[in-house]
This record gives C-alpha cells, structure tokens and sequence, in this order.
C-alpha cells in the first residue's frame, strides 16, 4: 500500500469512469432506426426515421470528445454541426466543425461561435433533431449577449462575479439575464426541431437550470434574483453601467423574463445527464475498496468557501487518525462538489489548491504533524482557477520541506497564492486538460 501513488491512481480511475467517449459510447446505442440513450436518471428511445435531417450541436470543456463519440455512433446519420470547445482541446472530427474560445471569461471567438450555433439552430424544422452536447464551461464558451449589452461589458461582470465568491448558480442567474441563448434560449430558437440534450454535469444536484446556465431548460430565476445577487455580494461599482441599467430594467418589467417553466417549447426537449460527479466519487471508493482503503463517499454536492470546508476534511483526518472515527484505517474518503474563493490577496491559485492549503494550515496548527495524513484536492478538467494545475497534494513529507525551508503556509494562505506554495513544495498536481468536467474531487487517506 503506497497512500500517494494510490491518490494518484484513484483520481485517474474517476476521471476514466467519466471519460466522455467513454461514456457516450457505452450509454448511447443504435438498434436498427431507433437511438437508446441511458441516462443516469432517465432512459430515452428516438424513432430516427422521423428525422431526416440531424444536426451535432455542443459546447464546452468535453464537447469535442463527446462528438467524436457521437460520429462513432451516429456516423453518416448527421447532416452537420459544429462544437465550441475551450482552447488548445481540438480534435478530429469528420462531420462536427470543431471552434475554441474563451474560459472562464469569454471572448470575440465565444460570440462567433455562438452565432454559428444560434444559425444552425434558426434552420431546423419539425423534421430536424438536434443533438447538443453540453458540459462545464458552456456559460463563457456560449456567449450571445442581449441586445445593448457588448462582450465587454460581459467579461468585467464575469471577472467580478468570479472573484466576489458567488456561487455558480448565482453567477448564472446573472449571465442568464444577460443573454439571447441562456435561459432556455436556445432551445427557443430551435423549436419546433427535436432537441435531445446530452449532459456530462459540473452542476451540485445536475440542476438543468444551472447546467451551462440552462440553454435548454426553463428558467426559473428572475431579474429579482439577479439584483438581489448583486447587491449581496457588492459588487455594483464593479459592473458596467449598461448592465446594471439591463439588470434595472428587466425588474420593472421592460425587458422579457427568461424562458419559464410551462413553455410549450419545451415540450419537444429532451435533458438527459449522461455523467456527473456522483458517478466519478462512487469509482473513486471502489477502487479504493480494491486497494484495501476501508472507503466511503461522504458526499458528491460540497459547496462552500474553500477555506471553510478545509476544516471539515482536518477535522475528519485528525478524528481517523487518533481514532476518533468509527472508520477503520488505513481509511479513504472522497467527496466532490465545488467550493469557491473569496479573493483578499494578490497570490495565484485555484479552489482546490486554496482548500488543500487550508486544510494542511488547519492540521498543522492543531495537531503540529501531518504524519499519516494524505489529501488531494483536484478539478476533473485538469484546471484549478487560472493555473496549469488541476490541484495539489498534501503528504507527510511537505512538513519536513516546510520546516527545512522555513516556508510560512499561513502567509501564503492569506495571500491566496497557494500555487505557489504547492510549487515551491512541489505538490502541485498537473494532469493537463483531461477532455471531462465533472466538478471537483477531494481524497483523503489516513493510515
């Protein structure tokens, strides 16, 4: 039993259980004319030969894998499509058009792409089926902004809701009333064509709604929320004057709410969750189980602020180890979500390396040792805030760095430059981008 190599294999077997070729591959099928898609709540079966024509939509971080997937299985059955995919993840397509753009904040290719899925989209008819594929990211990669608003003006509300600590459904709900095509607006303008949406969620509780802020579903957020939104968090002098006056707007009633719950559009959509981060954790404690780790999975919806639920995982670890548990060890525990970050400082770092360095602050203030104590912090994309990596490690051995080195944790900490931190102690995990996007995982192993 090696606890760090085994962290290492254990996050690879969750990211493999929720690769989306995989994944298409195994739960899409064709028999005969028919398509039988199985989903992780629902089952669907789509009569083929009522739709002669069937356009591949997509957009986000697993878009171009999922296609490649759909043209194996639906070959020369498509008439065309294109996939907005976050940059450098391009691959080989033969019938699905392949564009990049920006993420986390868009940019000019975001709005172009989302104009050529937007124009598919306005072709289709009764007899058309559009299969779209979404996954995390789809927010900044799918950008159409509502009449009077400019993509300027969406990346400084963007950038303010990303470092204020709003949650990702309170960032949608913004970016929702904001835009031609959240909120239910794309399937609007394809309606009436058949849409089946296929969804790998990086959503807590695969809220449709909040899923790529919803392009398919009804929306029941509202300009209300939206303000109310704003003002929790303070960040009005930050927006531009344009979308405040949108946002002020739509309140008194001047500008159409989203599409809502009741449509008629929506009854010729389809959602089906092909994957999510329950499906990456329960792989997570099976393979555990088979490497001897008395495992369990504690929860797959972990939201919060990072530094807060660092002291949940030390809390847990510290009880393991003196045993205080009603686990036995050699225990693993995984949990998946996605925690935020309140910025204070100037430092580089993401949620996940921000929560591993709470967490080792929180031991080694406590306990002053981190033997027997391993913890990996990770996003399933491979990327953690605006770094080259997907999190960072904990491990015994940092200590003995750490004091050899005389490196303060806590400073680093209050500077929100855990990056550098895990890079000087070199703990940082790089996977590069791994084509899936299923939330955060955190591992935690205690012999």
């Amino acid at each position: 039993m090696n606890p760090e190599a085994d962290l290492h294999v254990i996050f690879h077997k969750a990211l493999e259980k929720v690769d989306p070729v995989l994944m298409v591959r195994e739960r899409l099928k064709i028999r005969g004319d028919t398509l039988e898609i199985t989903g992780v709540y629902e089952n669907l079966v789509i009569d083929l030969k009522a739709y002669p024509k069937v356009l591949v939509t997509g957009i986000g971080k697993a878009s171009v894998k999922m296609a490649i997937a759909i043209e194996e299985v639906l070959g020369d059955r498509i008439t065309g499509g294109a996939v907005i995919t976050k940059y450098g993840q391009r691959g080989q397509l033969e019938r699905i058009r392949v564009m990049e753009a920006g993420h986390p904040v868009p940019d000019e290719s975001s709005v172009r792409g989302a104009l050529e899925l937007f124009s598919m989209a306005q072709t289709a008819d009764e007899k058309t089926l559009i299969i779209n594929l979404t996954s995390g990211g789809g927010s900044a990669l799918f950008c159409l902004p509502r009449e009077g608003i400019t993509l300027q003006h969406l990346q400084e509300t963007t950038e303010a809701l990303l470092g204020c600590g709003a949650d990702i459904r309170e960032i949608n709900c913004i970016r929702k009333h904001l835009s031609r095509v959240k909120g239910g607006g794309f399937a609007r303008v394809a309606f009436p064509a058949r849409m089946l949406n296929l969804i790998l969620s990086d959503v807590m509780g695969d809220r449709l709604d909040t899923i790529a802020s919803g392009i398919t579903a009804p929306d029941s957020t509202t300009f209300g929320q939206a303000n109310a939104v704003v003002e929790k968090y303070g960040i009005a002098a930050k927006l531009p004057e344009m979308v405040k006056e949108v946002l002020r707007a739509g309140l008194q009633g001047f500008i159409p709410e989203t599409s809502k719950p009741g449509d008629p559009i929506f009854k010729k959509v389809s959602n089906i969750i092909l994957g999510n981060n329950t499906v990456a954790c329960r792989e997570a404690v099976e393979h555990a189980r088979r490497l001897g780790y008395h495992a369990r999975l504690i929860t797959s919806s972990l939201t919060g602020e990072a530094r807060e639920m660092a002291h949940l995982f030390a809390s847990m670890a510290m009880d393991l180890r003196r045993g205080a548990s009603e686990m036995t060890r050699p225990a693993f525990i995984v949990a998946g979500g996605e925690t935020t970050v309140t910025l204070r400082g100037t430092g580089l770092g993401g949620r996940n390396q921000e929560l591993a360095l709470a967490f080792l602050v929180d031991v080694l203030d406590t306990t002053g040792s981190l033997e027997g104590i391993y913890f990996l912090s990770a996003g399933t994309d491979g990327i953690d805030g605006p770094t080259d990596a997907a999190g960072a490690f904990v491990l015994p051995h940092v200590q003995k760095i750490i004091e050899d080195e005389q490196i303060l944790p806590e400073q680093y900490l209050s500077d929100n430059d855990s990056y550098h931190f895990f890079q000087r102690t070199g703990s940082l995990l790089i996977t590069g981008s791994t084509g899936t996007n299923v939330c955060d995982l955190q591992l935690l192993i205690v012999t």
